[in-house]
């Protein structure tokens, strides 16, 4: 095997345009590490931000090669891995580095792959469905018969967090800002829809006949506080998970209070590796069975060759995508 790989590399902090295909050195896999020959990587919003240097790379991760996620085949693994094997598909989460055509990433953190997909469609399944089942599930602990608030339902998160909720039996309720993108969020088991124009909040209110919501994942940020504030359920769980629209806003702690209500704010990136691991041995028995019965699907808009990933992330800044923006590399 070659000591090189290809790898899409940020030359330097800026627009699109600094994204190009080079010749790097191929990682070596360590103890209790996968090397895994990529089949797909996914783009994310955090992509754009490090790209233009305002999300800086975890200690231990490249700065110059992007990328949150990967699905492919297990091609060396380290000393100490018993659970994967080589040639065996999977699946899973990094800190950086997965615009190339080899990750190494800790077998604790990795997951089998759909047996139902092919692996370009599971680089669709990792970042989005993990987080969206952390975020909800895990921290939030969304309970059946429960409202969901989905905000941008028809991101990568988004479509993944309404199907998720769907399958537990739970009210999801998304906006966007797009009508299009509310009729497609319906044929995933959207609830109800509601465009992201002035008036949003009396609508949730009025669709939960003044109740509220019980949870709300949200993924503008700033902008949409005080709205959320406004039709958060009592003991109701606000959880912010992206935050394109704005970093600050100012809060009402006193109706915050009233209504016994909480808000935190959630990454998985920069997570030690313990966590990473807990989180994938929970997706694997509580959500990937949703895969292989069909109640599960990766959402995918478009899918561009590794080469022209500089064209992915303006596509992504264009806000055009329903679902995930993939690189495919053959």
């Amino acid at each position: 095997m070659s000591d090189s790989m290809r790898a899409i590399v940020m030359r330097e902090p800026g627009d699109a345009d600094v994204l190009e295909m080079q010749e790097v050195e191929r990682p070596a896999p360590g103890d209790g590490d996968l090397l895994v020959r990529v089949a797909s990587s996914g783009v994310n919003r955090a992509d754009l931000l490090q790209r233009e240097g305002r999300y800086p790379a975890p200690a231990g991760y490249s700065e110059q090669v992007l990328g949150l996620e990967y699905a492919g085949t297990v091609e060396a693994v380290g000393h100490g891995v018993d659970r994967f094997a080589v040639g065996d598909a999977v699946m899973g989460i990094t800190g950086g580095g997965g615009y190339a055509e080899f990750v190494v990433e800790s077998a604790s953190t990795a997951v089998a792959a759909p047996a139902n997909l092919d692996l370009v469609q599971v680089g669709a399944v990792p970042e989005v469905f993990m987080t969206a089942f952390d975020a909800a599930f895990v921290q939030e602990g969304l309970l059946k018969d429960e409202t969901l608030l989905v905000h941008a339902v028809g991101s990568g998160v988004g479509t993944a967090a309404l199907q998720l909720g769907a399958r537990a039996g739970v009210t999801v309720i998304g906006t966007s800002r797009t009508p299009a993108k509310l009729e497609r969020a319906a044929e995933l088991g959207l609830t109800h829809g509601v465009v992201a124009e002035p008036g949003w909040p009396e609508l949730i209110m009025k669709l939960t006949g003044g109740r509220g919501v019980d949870v709300i994942l949200d993924l503008v940020g700033g902008p949409y506080l005080a709205g959320n504030q406004r039709v958060l359920a009592q003991r109701g769980r606000h959880i912010v998970v992206g935050v394109p629209g704005g970093l600050k806003a100012e809060i009402d702690l006193r109706a915050l209070m009233g209504r016994r209500g909480s808000i935190r704010g959630t990454v998985l990136r920069a997570r030690p590796v313990e966590e990473k691991a807990a989180l994938a041995r929970a997706f694997e028995t509580q959500v990937l069975p949703g895969f292989d019965d069909g109640a599960l699907q990766p959402v995918i808009d478009t899918v561009f060759p590794a080469a022209k990933a500089s064209n992915a992330h303006r596509y992504m800044e264009s806000n055009r995508n329903f679902g995930k923006i993939l690189l495919e590399w053959g």
